[in-house]
């Protein structure tokens, strides 16, 4: 099971959990996802959701450092924002071998 946004699905990929708005499910767990499908969930402002992903890696090693780069651009200077960029560095690391 991965939590995955709404923007990275791709038609073919299953709900692993129901989409749920307040106390209602819109889309049952186990649902493959269609583009029109895809659509109506963006539309009713569902942010992520869990899909059936065992090895499936939504991002590449590479593109995983570059947005790891990126996003602690702005705090280089801080050097506790540099220990915890080496940490979430050596996650990736870990999880792509």
């Amino acid at each position: 099971m991965l939590k995955i946004s709404i923007d990275k699905l791709d038609p073919g990929m299953k709900l692993a959990k129901p989409v749920i708005k307040g106390n209602m499910i819109l889309v049952n767990k186990h649902i493959e996802l269609t583009e029109m499908l895809i659509k109506k969930i963006q539309n009713i402002g569902i942010n992520c959701v869990y899909i059936d992903a065992p090895n499936k890696q939504i991002m590449s090693k590479e593109e995983s450092l570059e947005q790891l780069d990126w996003r602690f651009k702005k705090v280089e200077d801080k050097p506790y924002m540099n220990m915890l960029k080496r940490l979430v560095r050596e996650h990736i690391e870990v999880l792509y071998d």
